[in-house]
């Protein structure tokens, strides 16, 4: 009688760190359009909103515009947004910005989905938002605007 050894070797593993609800807001330092240190320590006792996007993603750019809309029509504060680009073409990343009207804080971490802050993040689709709160936990994630507005009214 032949015998039949089946082995199973189940893996698992995390490519990327995900920051989850009730997280408080991971610490990283990027450079913004001017080339100057921009730190995430800098922004405190306010809802922040960190909204990752690239120049090349067609629902970011539509974003963009939504976001700057509700940017306009804000408590500026209660809240700070800050858009992280993971172009990997500053020039591109630049030129979007000035297309977009974008007037809220924007930083680069110029290597794609590689990106240290996007991994940090668990970033793995754009674009992609998390909101914290006031004591830099985070609260939601991917928030539609009615959402966010109903935190900044509370």
């Amino acid at each position: 009688m032949k015998k039949t050894i089946i082995l199973f070797i189940l893996f698992s593993f995390t490519t990327q760190a995900q920051v989850k609800v009730g997280d408080f807001m991971p610490t990283f330092t990027l450079l913004d359009e001017s080339n100057k240190r921009v730190s995430s320590s800098a922004f405190n006792q306010k809802f922040i909103l960190i909204d990752f996007w690239a120049s090349w993603c067609a629902p970011c750019r539509v974003g963009n515009k939504k976001l700057v809309k509700l940017y306009n029509s804000i408590n500026k504060d209660k809240i700070d947004i800050i858009g992280i680009s993971i172009d990997t073409d500053k020039l591109k990343w630049i030129k979007a910005i000035e297309k977009d009207k974008i007037k809220f804080t924007q930083l680069i971490d110029p290597k794609g989905f590689d990106a240290k802050t996007a991994t940090l993040f668990g970033v793995d689709e754009l674009p992609s938002k998390f909101l914290f709160n006031e004591k830099g936990i985070l609260i939601a994630i991917n928030p539609t605007d009615e959402q966010l507005i109903k935190y900044l009214k509370n």
